[in-house]
């Protein structure tokens, strides 16, 4: 086994292990999915895929939303594990900016680093943000949070800070308007695009059958 693949293999048991406790919409299985996204959508790019993979696996390594909003710890736990496996200082400062850039945050924030690997994992981390996951996962969070599904009372905020975004404890049907219908637009690269459509218009479709329940379908 080559060098890079033994550090992706390590890259993948360090994850799986880190994560083994993690909430459902953001667990080893996520990363999986955006890892593979990544893959799928690299084929049509000019990247160096081992950045993009080492990326897709370390982008969720502690999500600040479960560590009081702390945006620094994620970057410092993959940045002492890539060290500790001996990858190169440049990947490793590379990677670090992808963890540091990926979130959406609101999408009112300007992103402060740009590359063709950080495009392609943020797209795949967006899609599985979309479709049928993106719907579960959504739902998913919602629970742990314990928040209502519904509320018709409370509009959704389209001009959030990312302050004010990450704060906020709106009905998860909220987040749809505040995030999940605005990814379509926000995708980088053309694959990318063609996947978050198709996506896109299963959440519309859905949203279109929640409200007519919701009001009780004639």
């Amino acid at each position: 086994m080559n060098i890079k693949k033994n550090q992706i293999s390590q890259t993948i048991a360090f994850v799986k292990e880190q994560l083994k406790n993690a909430e459902g919409g953001h667990d080893w299985f996520h990363i999986e999915r955006v890892y593979k996204n990544s893959l799928l959508i690299a084929k049509h790019e000019v990247v160096d895929v081992f950045v993009v993979q080492l990326g897709a696996l370390l982008h969720d390594i502690a999500d600040s939303k479960f560590h009081n909003g702390d945006e620094t710890v994620g970057p410092k736990i993959a940045r002492q594990f890539l060290t500790a496996n001996d990858v190169d200082a440049v990947v490793i400062d590379h990677v670090i900016k992808i963890i540091e850039n990926i979130s959406f945050g609101g999408g009112n924030e300007v992103q402060k680093f740009k590359s063709p690997e950080l495009d392609v994992v943020q797209d795949a981390d967006r899609l599985d943000a979309l479709g049928a996951i993106g719907i579960a996962r959504t739902f998913n969070y919602g629970g742990f949070k314990n928040r209502v599904l519904y509320d018709p009372s409370i509009p959704p905020n389209l001009d959030m800070s990312k302050k004010e975004y990450k704060a906020s404890n709106a009905p998860t049907i909220n987040h749809f308007y505040e995030k999940l219908l605005l990814l379509k637009d926000k995708m980088n690269t053309e694959t990318g695009r063609k996947i978050a459509l198709k996506r896109h218009q299963f959440m519309e479709y859905f949203l279109k059958q929640f409200y007519a329940e919701w009001d009780g379908e004639k």
